[in-house]
């Protein structure tokens, strides 16, 4: 009786449309649950049929490439998005993980990761926000599939500006040799998962992987919660 009495004077909104949320519903509505534009990159795995992974070749031998959602500028993914990275919903990001981590070993792909590894946030920027969004991601995940994650073997060493509105080669001159790898005996001869909230060129991605592979990473996957 609490519970609804509560629910009718503050009740909660659903993190996608700002709906109120029915009754048994958690952060996302049914009616957006069913038209959020889900991919099926883990059905195709690391073969040219996953159009992720397709973006990476030529570039860093990452293994597997994944995402949740494909991001639509305007649309819901982008509301879910801006609500985890500004609007201090840290809980959507490890409830977002935790279900497309049980997509994940669904396909077994559990038995593929030793270590998830979030990119990290620079600490001026992590202290300002409070949080870093892809670690609660990544806790979501490691949930589900129960593999380890650590956030504080890979850091970022330059407060790098924002890639948004970067080109390619600008994206990729900015991240450029400011990832690093403490403690790299703790993913020495290890598969890695790097985990990320977009994907957009994949520079970010790409310079984790090179500084993982350089301190002595087996393999390399990346998993985002969205892709453009």
């Amino acid at each position: 009786m609490f519970d609804d009495l509560l629910a009718l004077f503050f009740p909660e909104s659903c993190f996608a449309c700002d709906g109120v949320l029915a009754r048994g519903e958690k952060y996302i509505c049914t009616k957006c649950n069913v038209k959020l534009p889900y991919t099926d990159f883990h059905v195709h795995g690391a073969t040219e049929l996953n159009p992720l992974q397709r973006r990476f070749w030529g570039k860093v031998p990452v293994r597997f490439a994944f995402s949740y959602f494909t991001f639509q500028n305007k649309g819901s993914v982008q509301r879910l998005l801006h609500q985890l990275k500004y609007k201090g919903a840290k809980e959507l990001g490890v409830h977002l993980g935790q279900r497309y981590g049980s997509i994940l070993q669904d396909h077994h792909y559990h038995e593929q990761f030793d270590l998830i590894v979030p990119v990290p946030l620079h600490k001026q920027k992590q202290r300002k926000r409070g949080y870093n969004q892809s670690a609660h991601f990544a806790l979501g995940l490691a949930a589900a599939m129960e593999v380890p994650t650590v956030s504080n073997i890979l850091v970022r060493t330059i407060n790098t500006s924002t890639q948004t509105r970067k080109d390619r080669l600008n994206r990729w001159q900015n991240v450029e040799q400011v990832f690093e790898v403490k403690k790299p005996e703790t993913i020495a001869g290890k598969h890695v998962l790097i985990v990320d909230d977009v994907l957009t060129t994949g520079a970010t991605l790409e310079a984790c992987a090179v500084a993982l592979f350089n301190a002595g990473a087996s393999e390399v996957s990346v998993v985002t919660i969205a892709a453009a």
